[in-house]
């Protein structure tokens, strides 16, 4: 498929008479065992909107809480700053549909608890988005890193992955040409109501399970594949990531099962890769552990240095190098393992 324009799709939009109003933004946040961060991220939007004037209307999807989140809700809803709908824990794809499903607004932002938005980040929103209010946009995030090495370490695998962008940040734009050399997400995402419905409509995982579904790559790869999405650092906000090995290794191997859905992305291209894995072990059963060890560790410390090197031109901190090289080794392990786990959900995938 060529590049699809912006201008293409307004023009698209207007023929269909599909124009978006912007009276009002649409806000739907997926929330599960956050506590006082939907607080926190709640603030950040209200302060973004007033100094954007454009006022927001919020959705929150409790998906099945079972910490002090419920009370933060529960006060949040009684003071009006926000609609509440509870649903049985089903995963953050299925409580961002719930949200989606009871949005009224044309123009939507999907913002994660952890998100912080930027004081002027709807100030910049706003203007691209009448400018064209058939455009996506995808936040410029900043991991917050002071003090947790968890976040640094994030934070630095983002930059070395998404290298072309992070190593000089600057408006861009892409399609499905250049979809996975820029960082996308639906932690802070906006677009159109109807083009995400219509993305989550064609939305077809490789597992039964919903909840390990890619709520996020897979589902913005369609979006793609019919508008640009854009990249600004005037639109931006701060993640803060988990602060607890408990909790980051829960997210490696969840991610490390959500990456075959989001790339891997067809039951066949899963049973080759599967089929690749089972052949590399077996050989490395018959080359015998002892006598591949050598090898092996040689190999393992020059990956290492080119790491550290290509981390150190990608635009990391220091702080973030040593947090990528200390903790590579388990998240190796446990992306591994949520990998194989992805690949053996899409293949006992039902017909």
């Amino acid at each position: 498929m060529g590049r699809v324009t912006n201008n293409q799709v307004v023009k698209d939009w207007e023929a269909r008479g599909l124009v978006v109003d912007l009276a009002e933004l649409g806000v739907v946040m997926p929330v599960f065992n956050e506590g006082s961060w939907v607080d926190k991220s709640i603030v950040a939007l209200e302060l973004a909107s007033q100094r954007a004037g454009w006022p927001v209307r919020v959705v929150v999807v409790d998906d099945g809480s079972t910490d002090s989140t419920t009370a933060h809700l529960d006060a949040l809803a009684m003071a009006g700053r926000i609609t509440l709908i509870r649903q049985q824990n089903a995963g953050r794809f299925a409580a961002r549909l719930a949200g989606l499903a009871n949005q009224p607004c044309e123009y939507v932002l999907f913002l994660d608890a952890r998100v912080l938005l930027e004081p002027d980040a709807l100030v910049a929103l706003r203007d691209r988005v009448t400018a064209d209010s058939g455009s996506a946009w995808n936040a410029h995030v900043r991991v917050h890193v002071e003090g947790n090495v968890w976040a640094a370490f994030w934070s630095a695998l983002t930059k070395v992955f998404w290298r072309r962008y992070f190593a000089n940040p600057r408006p861009v734009a892409f399609g499905l040409d250049e979809f996975d050399h820029y960082p996308k997400g639906t932690g802070a995402f906006a677009a159109p109501r109807a083009a995400i419905q219509e993305a989550a409509g064609q939305f077809i995982s490789l597992f039964d399970e919903q909840n390990y579904s890619s709520d996020d790559t897979r589902l913005l790869r369609s979006i793609a594949a019919h508008r640009l999405i854009h990249l600004d650092p005037a639109f931006s906000c701060e993640y803060f990531g988990r602060d607890s090995a408990s909790r980051w290794a829960h997210q490696v191997y969840f991610r490390g099962t959500t990456f075959v859905d989001g790339y891997v992305r067809t039951r066949a291209k899963a049973a080759v890769v599967s089929a690749a894995l089972a052949a590399a072990v077996a050989t490395l059963g018959v080359v015998g552990l002892r006598r591949a060890a050598l090898p092996a560790a040689g190999f393992i410390a020059v990956g290492w240095v080119g790491v550290g090197i290509l981390a150190t031109r990608s635009g990391t901190s220091s702080s973030e190098r040593r947090a990528l090289l200390s903790l590579l080794p388990a998240f190796g392990v446990l992306f591994g393992a949520g990998f194989i786990r992805g690949l053996a959900l899409a293949l006992r995938k039902r017909p």
